[in-house]
């Protein structure tokens, strides 16, 4: 697999009990949310509801992040947190998980030796950004939550819009450009046990 561009309208929005959920990326390709044979997953999900429980996904790691509004996230008998924008929250599946608030968040579920780490950033008209792959990292993802992106890859630019994820599978050194105020949330995965990546 090259480089991808995946545009906002490609994605099957999908209603919850709390609002709504948006799948954008799911490794390997034949896998499931469904079935939990997922190595890794991205999604993003707006909570409607001031109060919401999470599903229970035994064996899944979790990593939530705000983008928009106001969550308080309550892990039964483990920690709570007030999400500020950007923060990530870390959890498993299998824990009784509940939320207050209404929001956007964004998500990645991980399983077995896959680890990974995201952080979101907000950049003004004009402004540049450099991305350098973690030590072993195997996917690389750029996600667009609101704005308008350049990204200057080894192979030339591509244009990214809201709701836009750019994936690698190569991960290499790239500079974002950014046309417009953006906010943008950036993605590193490893599939195996070789050595952590910062911050796992």
């Amino acid at each position: 697999m090259k480089t991808t561009i995946f545009k906002s309208d490609q994605f099957q929005r999908n209603v919850w009990s709390g609002g709504t959920t948006v799948e954008l990326f799911v490794f390997p390709p034949e896998a499931s949310y469904a079935r939990r044979d997922f190595r890794f997953r991205l999604s993003s999900a707006t909570v409607e509801s001031e109060t919401s429980e999470f599903t229970a996904l035994p064996g899944i790691s979790r990593k939530l992040m705000l983008l928009s509004g106001n969550l308080t996230v309550h892990h039964e008998g483990h920690h709570s947190r007030i999400l500020k924008k950007f923060e990530v929250d870390q959890f498993e599946g299998d824990w009784k998980t509940s939320s207050i608030g209404q929001c956007t968040d964004f998500n990645l579920m991980t399983s077995g030796n896959t680890r990974g780490n995201m952080s979101g950033m907000e950049l003004q008209k004009g402004a540049s950004h450099l991305v350098s792959p973690e030590p072993e990292s195997d996917w690389q993802f750029v996600y667009v939550f609101s704005g308008n992106l350049d990204v200057l890859l080894p192979a030339g630019i591509v244009s990214l819009s809201a709701g836009d994820l750019l994936v690698n599978p190569q991960p290499e050194v790239i500079q974002i450009n950014s046309t417009e105020k953006s906010e943008l949330v950036l993605v590193q995965v490893r599939l195996s046990e070789k050595s952590p990546l910062v911050g796992s």
